[in-house]
């Protein structure tokens, strides 16, 4: 199995399918992420609140695969945006990957009643300039947010990371990201399960004999998204890989997209402002 890359705005290829580690206990996450890796996954997401950055990190010494044929991304906790103390965090996930290079280095969330996400930008700006991350973009940014980020910094963000689903297509963060050349990436990429049941997307999934995940993550794939399906299920994880032997058609795609209820699974960007996660 080959997945795609898509290209970011500064030139780096990212496979366009990641294997997400949120809520992965630390004990369970090396050896999760090496049978994604055995699987065909060559992205692995994690972020300095999940604490199983070092797990991950023992994955990709433990796979035997070369270190430029993996994609590792990793994130900012929210009590360090600060610009000093983005710095230092920054440093200690370095340590617990056991790398000298991520991939890519994202501010988690916003915080906009913090108020200190420039600051933490433009630490990200140094360390990008650095080398030590080979892009650097943010998550859970609203268009307002991301505005500031533009306004401020000299670097436009690669990525957007956040929630979408069909339930939550965020149409004016994709237009916004489109515009600027940033590129969208969907966590909880199945609703946290709640559109799995829909009976659009059943019988989406029926007409090309997939499971209704599958035809979910196909669908998010078309739309040219990255997106991270998660599972600590050793078939699901192979089951979320394989959606790239079939193609959606436009009336499938019309018949998810019109399933939008904004519908929020996860906190909203404009009111989560909490530093203790």
């Amino acid at each position: 199995m080959t997945i795609p890359a898509l290209t970011l705005n500064n030139g780096v290829a990212i496979p366009q399918l990641g294997f997400g580690t949120y809520k992965l206990a630390p004990a369970q996450t090396r050896d999760l992420v090496l049978r994604a890796f055995d699987a065909g996954y060559r992205h692995v997401d994690t972020a300095q609140m999940y604490r199983n950055e070092r797990e991950v990190g023992q994955a990709v010494a433990a796979s035997g695969l070369p270190r430029e044929e993996l994609f590792v991304t990793t994130k900012l906790n929210n009590a360090f945006h600060a610009h000093d103390d983005a710095l230092a965090a920054f440093d200690r996930s370095l340590d617990e990957l056991g790398l000298d290079v991520v991939d890519l280095f994202l501010i988690h969330w916003p915080l906009p009643a913090v108020g200190l996400y420039t600051q933490a930008w433009a630490a990200l700006e140094e360390i990008y300039a650095s080398g030590r991350a080979r892009a650097i973009g943010v998550s859970n940014f609203q268009p307002d947010h991301l505005t500031r980020v533009l306004e401020s910094g000299t670097v436009v963000p690669a990525v957007n990371q956040v929630e979408s689903h069909p339930y939550l297509q965020q149409a004016e963060v994709r237009a916004f990201d489109a515009v600027h050349g940033i590129l969208t990436e969907a966590w909880s990429p199945l609703g946290r399960g709640a559109v799995l049941g829909d009976p659009v997307i059943a019988g989406v999934a029926a007409r090309h004999g997939v499971t209704p995940a599958q035809a979910v993550l196909r669908w998010h794939v078309q739309r040219g998204d990255v997106v991270f399906p998660k599972s600590a299920t050793p078939a699901r994880i192979v089951e979320n890989a394989d959606i790239f032997g079939f193609t959606l058609d436009d009336g499938d795609m019309r018949a998810i997209d019109a399933l939008d209820r904004d519908e929020r699974q996860g906190s909203h960007p404009d009111t989560e402002n909490r530093t203790d996660r």
